[in-house]
């Protein structure tokens, strides 16, 4: 099993790498981890689309699903698709108002919106905390966790290997839970750590390495730094914090798990 980063910068895109986007390879199985502003290109770089298994969207906010707008494009009007969409209809995990959210990116009006159903080549699955997909030969898992609105980590399983996506997330007992025992923890670090960082939004880059710590993690991978946050003062906050091997990732960087 591998990781893919399709983009990693956090908050939105940056002069170097789109927002947020994992492309999982669990043998023959390909999972698209969120799917932020520019990812959908980065993606057709490594993948046909039309050889995604499922989308698994952690949370709504842009930075983490916009490209599911050129995907739904891609799905409902390519002119020489492999099969028909509408008789394979492409799995998508998210929170529970996807359908609705995501229909509501994709339309430009208010009238198109009302007709607008991407139901007619996505298969919306509702995510919730504990909740257990099948996806080809891999497992998916999901925990909820703590932000600004429904997000979940989720984990994939695969061989006897195990990658665990924090999403985006405050500390929290469900990340920590979800990623114990893994092989690989792909976590956000977003800010440097100080006494009065807000609740519930984002972990620093020692949080990062105190819940790979608790964790028990193999291998700590850091990702979500956003362009005004110093990449290199959230790799040593989280070495300082995990005595496993830490990285940040790159994008388009490749990740054996």
């Amino acid at each position: 099993m591998k990781v893919v980063v399709l983009g990693c910068s956090g908050s939105g895109p940056g002069p170097g790498s789109p927002a947020s986007g994992y492309l999982v390879e669990a043998g023959g199985t390909r999972l698209a981890l969120d799917l932020g502003n520019g990812t959908f290109g980065a993606l057709q770089r490594v993948l046909d689309p039309w050889a995604l298994d499922a989308v698994a969207f952690s949370h709504l906010h842009p930075d983490h699903c916009a490209d599911f707008s050129a995907l739904a494009v891609w799905r409902r009007y390519h002119p020489a698709p492999p099969f028909d969409p509408t008789r394979n209809r492409l799995p998508v995990f998210a929170p529970v108002e996807a359908p609705e959210r995501l229909g509501a990116a994709y339309a430009p009006s208010a009238a198109e919106r009302a007709g607008t159903d991407l139901e007619d080549v996505f298969a919306f699955g509702a995510l919730g905390d504990g909740c257990e997909a099948t996806v080809g030969g891999a497992v998916l898992r999901a925990a909820a966790v703590d932000h600004l609105c429904e997000a979940y980590a989720l984990r994939v399983e695969h061989g006897g290997r195990s990658l665990v996506y924090s999403g985006d997330t405050g500390p929290c007992r469900g990340l920590v839970d979800l990623a114990r025992g893994a092989d690989v923890l792909l976590c956000e670090a977003s800010w440097p750590h100080t006494d009065d960082m807000p609740v519930g939004v984002h972990l620093s880059g020692r949080q990062a390495g105190e819940h790979a710590a608790a964790a028990g993690v193999g291998r700590l991978l850091l990702t979500h730094v956003p362009v005004w946050t110093d990449p290199d003062a959230m790799l040593a906050e989280a070495k300082a914090s995990f005595d496993g091997p830490v990285e940040l990732v790159r994008p388009d960087g490749e990740y054996e798990v």
